[in-house]
């Protein structure tokens, strides 16, 4: 099925997609000064290369009135053509069909950077941007419908196939279709006919300009699950009503609104794949056009059952894709058993694609470094090979070491890596076994099928000393190596207050996940338990799921305004609370630990609300610390000479041990920092000896 070619529109305007694979529209933030660059144009060109049969591009707007983030593409200026022709002719010349979503967000932007009001239907503020908009009378709203006509004819300019509206979670025509933002009484508002009047304006208007051979789409909401949006039983009926124009040649689907309920529209991994395909299977029993379905497709076969169990003709897969521009073609393979192709699965972590796109930064991916970068001026990692074939050793076997082994290896170089511990993955495999983060082991997952694959020799429970490499000791090296990487990762480090504690009443949270049938002490009776949140990350709020799941009672405290707090940038603080809530886990924010001292079989603590100065006490059976680690650089420090490496931004923790030998610190050897710095440090490292570049 996902391989099986699929006919979308009537027969005077009809385009074969090759598969049944839709990389859906998202934000990237490539664009430069509102315009489609080369930057675009090489990033949906690797997906397309990758097999996918369609490529939806993210939004482009289509009034100068509009611009809620500074990166958006300016669909409506002529200056796009160029750009759009770049993306048009890189992705047409792997074989897949090109988009491009229009969009106006209405209320659900800023006036900060156009100075202007905002334009909706009626004046109700959104809860995200909190700006009362005006409300459009039919001259603005006229005018608004000719800016999606214009931008179409631009995309029609500029070599695109089609175009796709966006009705769904950002959208002024959604504001328009939904009860809660619509409080018209004229033949915009009221009933549902006369809410979707400016949809099918827009529709009318698109097609006009599209002209009969191109391909038009429309993404609905399908259930925002907040007062006032879009039901499931009113999608259906809207795409009732979309089928009837005539106009419109398949329907996509989303869950959820970019507000209270935005985690459901990129959901974490802690949400099972395919959560959201009775959208889909609801629309598509409705009406005869093709219908897309999304929801964290992140395996093929994931994608194939959501298309055999009739849920939906074509499949939305986007962060599988960004993190493996290969996917589609891969799961051909692996779905046919013509070969042994294996994507790489996304984890959901959404640090990268989704939390730096949130910071406004271009938008990157925690397991491929490339993502984004697609473009840069560099050799590709696998396109060359070095002058010289280097003997390389990688010390430690956790995401950092395991990435710059493969891409070395990948590179043409000969290459071992050692772990001390019994298995590959450092910190994340320990991550992976707190609750709802199991996605994590599929980075380390697909890291070890790469080091086997490119050929890297890998010795585990093997524990390297400097000695080692002047004595020849270190088994299947090949020798004195040409290059070492050191990839020893980070040690726990107790904060001050934990001085004198004993060991059954003070664990880090790395001990506890270690022991997966209990306390660190090796207790089972359950206790009252306090965990200091230093980093406002998932080690605090996954342990404390973990203790409370084994009957403790569980109070978190930070120096936070929330618990956890970066959980809100990855889309993980909602489903946090409600599980915490229903765990009976308590809160403590703004406070910090003044003192802790053994106090019988347990601890006393001394909190302090910062704020205030106000102190109290309680007394708790344990105290857990998710706080900061030092780097675990013994290793490096007995390796290097006193000279400094050549302070090269892309050779940062670099220098020459004293055996004559370049090495590099990367990961949390170099910094303790989250695992998309220690993968990305890894790659560099990597790419460096296969450029050639090696000190």
């Amino acid at each position: 099925m996902l391989s099986s070619p699929l006919r979308l529109g009537a027969d005077g305007r009809a385009t074969v997609l090759r598969n049944r694979v839709v990389f859906c529209a998202h934000l990237t933030n490539l664009a430069a000064d509102g315009m489609p660059n080369a930057d675009h144009a090489a990033y949906y060109e690797a997906r397309a290369r990758g097999g996918a049969g369609l490529i939806v591009t993210e939004e482009h707007t289509v009034h100068a009135s509009d611009r809620p983030y500074e990166k958006l593409i300016r669909g409506y200026d002529p200056a796009v053509v160029e750009g759009y022709r770049r993306i048009a002719d890189r992705v047409h010349a792997h074989g897949a069909v090109v988009l491009a979503q229009l969009n106006h967000n209405g209320a659900q932007g800023s006036s900060l950077y156009t100075r202007r009001p905002l334009s909706a239907p009626s004046p109700v503020w959104d809860p995200m941007f909190r700006e009362v908009p005006r409300p459009l009378d039919r001259a603005g709203i006229a005018d608004i419908v000719r800016g999606f006509a214009d931008t179409a004819r631009h995309c029609r300019l500029g070599g695109f196939d089609g175009v796709e509206l966006q009705c769904s979670q950002a959208s002024l025509i959604r504001q328009f279709l939904a009860r809660g933002t619509n409080h018209r009484v004229d033949d915009y508002g009221g009933t549902p006919a006369r809410r979707a009047r400016f949809l099918l304006e827009v529709i009318a208007a698109v097609r006009d300009k599209l002209g009969p051979g191109m391909i038009l789409g429309v993404r609905l909401a399908g259930e925002e699950q907040v007062d006032g949006g879009i039901t499931l039983d009113e999608a259906v009926a809207l795409a009732r009503t979309v089928e009837t124009t005539g106009a419109v040649d398949y329907i996509n689907t989303s869950i959820g609104l970019a507000t209270s309920t935005l985690h459901l529209i990129e959901a974490s991994m802690a949400t099972p794949p395919g959560y959201a395909l009775h959208i889909p299977s609801a629309l598509r029993a409705a009406v005869a056009l093709p219908v897309v379905g999304v929801g964290r497709f992140s395996r093929p076969s994931d994608a194939e059952s959501a298309l055999r169990d009739g849920a939906c003709d074509l499949v939305g897969v986007v962060r599988g894709q960004i993190a493996d521009p290969d996917f589609t073609a891969q799961a051909v393979t692996a779905l046919s058993g013509d070969g042994d192709g294996t994507p790489r699965v996304c984890s959901a972590c959404n640090q990268e694609c989704i939390g730096r796109v949130g910071f406004n930064r271009p938008i990157r991916c925690l397991q491929n470094p490339q993502a984004g970068r697609e473009n840069a001026a560099r050799t590709p990692v696998g396109l060359s090979r070095p002058e010289r074939r280097l003997r390389v050793t990688v010390v430690g076997g956790g995401p950092a070491g395991m990435q710059a082994a493969v891409s070395a290896a990948e590179n043409g170089h000969e290459v071992t890596l050692f772990e001390r511990s019994p298995r590959l993955g450092g910190q994340i495999t320990l991550g992976a076994a707190a609750p709802y983060r199991e996605g994590l082991a599929e980075i380390t997952r697909d890291l070890a099928l790469r080091c086997a694959a490119a050929g890297v020799r890998i010795q585990c429970g093997v524990t390297v000393r400097a000695g080692m490499f002047s004595a020849d000791m270190l088994d299947g090296a090949g020798g004195v190596p040409d290059v070492v990487v050191v990839a020893t990762g980070a040690l726990p480090a107790p904060p001050g207050w934990a001085r004198g504690l004993p060991a059954d009443a003070y664990a880090d949270v790395r001990e506890v996940l270690a022991a997966p049938d209990g306390p660190p002490d090796g207790s089972t009776a359950a206790g009252r338990v306090l965990i200091v949140d230093g980093l406002g990350f998932h080690p605090a709020t996954s342990v404390a799921e973990l203790l409370a799941a084994r009957g403790h009672a569980v109070t978190v405290c930070t120096d936070g305004m929330v618990v956890g707090q970066d959980l809100g940038v990855t889309l993980d603080r909602e489903g946090w609370l409600a599980r915490a809530h229903r765990a009976g886990i308590r809160q403590r924010t703004d406070t910090v630990v003044g003192a802790a001292r053994p106090d019988g079989s347990g601890v006393r603590v001394t909190l302090v609300h910062h704020p205030t100065g106000t102190s109290s006490e309680g007394w708790w059976d344990r105290v857990v610390y998710a706080g900061q680690q030092r780097s675990d650089d013994a290793l490096w420090r007995d390796l290097a000479c006193a000279a400094p490496g050549r302070g090269r931004p892309e050779t940062a923790g670099a220098a020459r041990s004293s055996a004559g030998f370049p090495m590099y610190r990367i990961g949390d050897a170099l910094a303790p920092r989250r695992a998309d710095a220690a993968i990305r440090e890894g790659e560099r490292v990597g790419a460096l000896l296969g450029s050639g570049a090696a000190l």
